[in-house]
């Protein structure tokens, strides 16, 4: 299994002496059907065990059903694709695999991409029958996943928070948030200034770590009365769109 793969018949048959012959049609005839039906049914197992794990590492923050129900389709898919493209070269059919996914909407939380990425690489295994391979690949990086997440690995701290302020295009904004900001964080830094509403507003966005058991609602009606009783958003950094220095 680990050496040849259950379809490694199928696939020697287009190289010879170690040169790659390329057929001109897919014959299908190679495949056997229980071949067939325990690679896609490998596909998808790993495919549901990879939604489980999904389910775990974001069982606090939410996720989508449509998201959860894709990762258990995508493997059977991607493996299916690879028994049939069974008579191009490896790292076509590999390529093109890897092509079938287009994020048409916005790019998401890098985390959730990534777990695409790892439903098709475990479709890719059991499509071209290295189901071993497959199965240790889903556990090493399915109990890696799940420690990670149940340590937060990586989280940043909760006092952590962008701080965005809208204000007057007429408002002079150098210096005039700095006083409340030192009495209210320990760290503050301006990330990014933006025009809104058409250029007759400018949106400051900040980066602070609040002090500890600040009173955030006094902290606010103190930029509320340098900003001109505008909007103001205070929100912990990790539910907020990230801002990343050069």
């Amino acid at each position: 299994m680990f050496e040849h793969g259950f379809f490694g018949n199928v696939l020697s048959k287009y190289y010879e002496n170690g040169d790659s012959v390329i057929s001109n049609g897919s014959d299908l005839s190679t495949i056997k059907p229980g071949e067939f039906f325990f690679c896609v049914g490998a596909a998808l197992l790993i495919g549901f065990l990879i939604s489980l794990i999904y389910i775990v590492t974001h069982r606090k923050e939410g996720y989508s059903q449509s998201y959860v129900l894709t990762m258990i389709m995508l493997p059977t898919i991607v493996s299916l694709i690879l028994l049939l493209i069974n008579t191009t070269a490896g790292a076509l059919s590999l390529a093109g695999a890897f092509t079938l996914v287009r994020f048409r909407s916005v790019a998401g939380d890098p985390k959730d991409i990534a777990y695409i990425f790892f439903a098709m690489a475990a479709g890719v295994a059991c499509g071209i029958g290295y189901i071993g391979f497959a199965i240790v690949f889903f556990i090493i990086l399915g109990i890696v996943m799940f420690i990670l997440s149940e340590t937060d690995f990586g989280g940043c701290k909760k006092r952590h928070m962008t701080l965005k302020i809208a204000i007057p295009e007429n408002l002079d904004y150098q210096g005039v948030f700095e006083p409340v900001l030192s009495r209210y964080t320990t760290y503050h830094k301006l990330r990014r200034v933006k025009t809104t509403n058409f250029g007759t507003l400018f949106e400051l966005i900040y980066s602070v770590d609040v002090l500890e058991n600040v009173d955030q609602k006094k902290f606010v009606d103190e930029l509320r009365a340098l900003n001109g009783n505008m909007t103001i958003n205070l929100v912990f950094f990790k539910y907020d769109d990230k801002i990343y220095e050069n």
